[in-house]
Formats: C-alpha cells, structure tokens, sequence
C-alpha cells in the first residue's frame, strides 16, 4: 500500500518548487498567494461573486473557527467603555462631536445585544486567494486585477510576502491556515462569503424555460422584461434546439402571444397542426406564394413615402441575392428599374398608393429589357420570371396570415433558393409587424443560411437592431456556428440578443463559441459534454445550466426524434 502510495504521488507531483519572496514556480506555472485583511462596515450579499466567477485559474481558501462568545462579550465590554471614555473626554473639552466614535460604538453596542441574545455568533474568518498564470506578467496584471475588483468594494488585499511556500499550503485542501491573518466577524457579514451561489431565473411572470441544474429551482422568464426581447439558439445538430424553441412557442401561445416560424426543415407542422396553426410550404410548386413587390402596409405616425423607400430598399437586397455579385453601375441600374416598375403601376412615394395593384417580378424584368445596360440583369432574371424558378416568386400573394401562429416551411425549396425564400418571407413578415403593434415572437430556423451573403444578413441584423420598437422578439437559431460568426454581421446579432441559449456543442467550434460569449473553463467544459436538453441560459449578464424539460404531452407533440416518433406510432 505504501509503495502504492509513493508511486502515485511521484506521478502527481511537480518536478520542483522554486520559491521566491513574491511567488512561486511550480512546473510551468506561477503562482501568488494573496490575504485579505481589512474588510468595509458592512458587506453586501454577493461581494464575493465577482471574484468567484473571474474565468482565469484561482483557487480560494475560506477558514472560518468560531470564538468563545463569553471572552468576546468581555472584550467588547472593555472595548465598550474605552469607547465611552473618549467620547465623554470630547464632551468635557467642549470639542466638536467625532461621528466616527458614535458609530464604532453603536456597532459595538449591537454586536453586545446579538450576542448576549444568542442571535449572532462570533468567528475568526480568514479569507486567502491564489492566482496562476503562464508567465510572471500575466500574473502580475491578474494580481493587479483582484486587487481593484476587491477595493472596489472596500476590501483590502496584500500579498504574502516571504510567505508564499506557506500561502499554498493553506490553499491546498489540508484544512490547515499557515498564515494565520484573520478577522473576527459574526454570523450575517460572513454569510456573504457563501461561494456556492448560482443565479436564480424564478420570475413572478414569463413561461418555463427548464430546470436550473445548480440549484434544481425552475427557470421561469419573460423574455419581454429585457432591453430587447431577442435571442440567439446555437446548438450542435441533434442536442435540442429545435425541440426547446417549439416548446418556448407552446407556452407563449397561452399568455396571447403571436408566433411566426421559419422552418427550413419541416420540423413545425406538427405543431402548427396541433394548435391549430396556420402552415405554408413554399415551393416551386406549392399553391401559395409571396409576391416580393407587394405594397408595404402604412403603419400609423409613419409617413407613406419613407415606408415605400425602405421597401425598395429591401427588395434591392433580395434582388442583389438572387443575382449574384453585381458592378456598381448596375446597381445603380437595379435601383433605378425598381423605381420605374413600381411607377408603371402609379405607385410613387408622393401619391396614394394604399389600393394601388402591385407588380410582379416579370414586370421587373420587362423594365431592365428596355434600359440602357439593364439586358444583362434581365437575362439573369429570366430563370425567376419564366425559366425553372417562375413558380416560386412570380405570382401574387395568396397567404392569408390573419392566423395566431403561422410556419412558412422552405424545406422543398432548392438549395440556393432557401436563403431567398427566407429574406422574401422575412420581408412580407415585416410589413405586416410594423402595421400593427402587437407582442410577437418570431424564429428563424437555421439562420446561418442568411448569414451566407451580406446582403441578406444586413436584412437580418436590421430586423434584430429594429424589432424592439415594435414588441417582437426574433429568435435565431443555428448549428452551424462558424458561418454565422464568420459574417460580419454575426457578433452584433449576438450583442443585440439579451437572451442566448447555449446547448451542446462540437469540439470543432467550441474555440468559436468560447470567445464570442467569453466562457469560463468549466462552462467550456460543460457544454462539451452536455446531455441533450442541457445548456447555458443567458438572460442579460444573469446565466444558469438548465435542464429543458417537457411534459409528456409536450414531448409527444415537439419532438422529432425517430425513434420516439415510432413508438409513439407503434402504441397507437
């Protein structure tokens, strides 16, 4: 057993420790041992969170032996009368009144009262940090980093000078304080140190994200309480993100809000069937479809004619997606037939157009024919007008969305018309929010399909910057996470969602993932070997590991998995 023993603490130890007054080197790290020794008169709840949370390498110590109440009585008694005697000597001199020797003594007098009653008690708390960082700089700036979070909250901290060999010793688990700075406090300031504290998400009002796995308390949000009501969904394929985002719309359909649902993998007509929802497959061949051109509804206290500009400005980044890489002088073509097609049909920013007929695509393609240097656009046209394309956006509106919850599904579209059919459905959507205010949700299903051209991802990251405005909340959710940071446009979509939800992810973007959401080692950790359903919930700068969890009807309804789909089917 003892050679057992020896040869398992010779694999586990360094090869040496050089000790130095101000540190120590052990292996290739450096490590700093720190005490703290003056505290403020009162300690908020949470002080030391800040401190825990820190996402670089730090170990903390916390030694707290009670002290024998009957010899601190007698010493706060002595304390008492010292106390007494310089305030009754400043009154016999005529001196002006020393608050500072009021308030010692009021503290001193309630600290007596809390302990004779056997309301408080009284300890010897020391409290010891130790940093490690790869080089003496890094660990110098780190140091120099607890030391201003600490005085921020008026708690003092110094190194242990020629003691650090010590210091170490008293971080390690061996229960034993070899520095022996300590400070007496009762029960309620050190009940501020409690380190194992976890975020709660418990609101009176908002829908069941899931179960908070640090304290088994329930994550209960209401995601229009935020700044903005947005969120981002990343998820590796398979860990459930899918089946949170439809159970997030289950019970935001019964507090009356509007759901509308990009689906570009028929994962929602389940549901929309369920709830009595309305579904619309859009495809080449499907009976309904979505004119780009259609006139923009007017919403109240805005002015018709900057509503059409802003149209003509949309419908020009969808017609840059469906052309491919375009000159600048044919952009300015493009621009100009826009214009002129919506003319053709007198609807013109500084007359009446509310009933006017709108035109199609053809219309378009007719205009570019007859202006100068416009041919080329219209050859390129051609495929979405009467070529292999027509059926898709070459028809007049005929969805009617007047329904609660609605799910246009992109699923039978060709690849390359799938980010077009989002940005088409994305801008009709759009119109119809601003028309009317409402709360709404709204999400984008795999969005990372946007983010593959600029244009259609500055239409996206506009939605997401304008939506506040209007009481929507746009979701956007996707598994392929380095092609939606790789836009220019991904990080500020991240930035303009206060709510984010992280599930499991791949080894191969868990580097990506980390960095844009600034994740500790553990929380890294975590979500690399997640289980489905669990994940990181970020409300705000609040976050929790959560469980979603389904009910059995729920789960019967949203999932999507295979095999339970047929032993569901297999029972009935």
């Amino acid at each position: 057993m003892d050679d057992a023993s020896g040869k398992i603490s010779k694999i586990i130890a360094p090869a040496g420790v050089e000790v130095d007054s101000t540190h120590l080197k052990i292996g290739d790290l450096y490590v700093k041992t720190l005490f703290v020794y003056t505290y403020p008169r009162f300690l908020p709840t949470g002080w030391f969170e800040p401190l825990i949370d820190m996402p670089e390498l730090l170990d903390i110590s916390i030694f707290i032996n009670p002290m024998d109440t009957g010899l601190a009585l007698k010493n706060l008694r002595k304390k008492s009368t010292q106390i007494q005697s310089q305030l009754d000597d400043v009154a016999e001199k005529g001196l002006i009144r020393d608050p500072m020797l009021e308030t010692a003594l009021q503290d001193v007098e309630s600290l007596r009262d809390t302990l004779q009653q056997a309301q408080e008690r009284l300890f010897s708390t020391g409290v010891y940090i130790t940093a490690y960082s790869d080089s003496i700089e890094n660990l110098a700036k780190l140091e120099s980093r607890i030391v201003s979070m600490m005085e921020s909250k008026m708690v003092y901290i110094k190194p242990a000078l020629f003691e650090q060999l010590e210091g170490l010793m008293t971080i390690l688990p061996l229960a034993q304080d070899k520095i022996q700075v300590t400070s007496p406090m009762n029960s309620s300031p050190i009940s501020s140190f409690f380190p194992f504290v976890s975020n709660s998400l418990t609101s009176d009002n908002g829908i069941l994200y899931g179960i908070n796995l640090h304290n088994e308390s329930l994550v209960i949000f209401d995601r229009f309480t935020m700044e903005n009501a947005n969120q981002v969904v990343f998820a590796r394929a398979g860990s459930g993100k899918s089946f949170a985002s439809k159970l997030e719309i289950i019970r935001t359909l019964m507090f009356g809000v509007d759901v509308l649902v990009i689906d570009p993998e028929n994962e929602y007509q389940r549901l929309a069937q369920a709830f009595g929802g309305s579904y619309f497959n859009i495809s080449l061949s499907s009976p309904e479809h979505i004119n780009p051109f259609d006139i923009p509804v007017v919403p109240e206290n805005e002015l018709p004619s900057d509503v059409l500009r802003s149209h003509m400005v949309n419908l020009a980044g969808l017609l840059k997606l469906m052309l491919g890489k375009i000159s600048t002088e044919e952009d300015a073509i493009l621009d100009r037939a826009i214009t002129e097609t919506y003319a053709s049909r007198e609807i013109t920013p500084d007359v009446d157009f509310t009933n006017a007929q709108p035109p199609l695509l053809e219309d378009l393609e007719t205009v570019l024919r007859n202006l100068d240097g416009g041919r080329a656009l219209a050859e390129k046209m051609y495929k979405y007008t009467k070529g292999s394309f027509s059926g898709f956006l070459n028809k007049p509106t005929n969805v009617d969305i007047s329904n609660r919850f609605i799910v246009f599904s992109i699923r039978d579209l060709e690849e390359e018309l799938r980010p077009i059919a989002m940005y088409v459905i994305l801008n009709f959507i759009w119109s119809l929010i601003r028309a009317k205010l409402k709360r709404r949700i709204m999400i984008v299903d795999e969005a990372w399909l946007m983010m593959k051209e600029e244009s259609s991802a500055a239409f996206l990251f506009g939605l997401v910057k304008r939506c506040r405005k209007y009481y929507l909340g746009l979701t956007t959710i996707t598994q392929d996470v380095e092609d939606f940071l790789r836009s220019p446009y991904g990080r500020p979509i991240i930035t303009n969602s206060a709510i984010q939800l992280l599930l499991k992810q791949a080894p191969a973007t868990i580097d990506v993932v980390t960095k844009a959401f600034d994740l500790t080692a553990a929380e890294r950790d975590f979500l690399l070997t997640a289980e489905k359903g669990q994940g990181l919930f970020f409300a705000g700068r609040k976050h929790v590991a959560i469980q979603i969890q389904a009910a059995p009807f729920e789960k019967q309804i949203v999932t999507t998995d295979p095999r339970e789909l047929l032993g569901e089917s297999t029972e009935e």
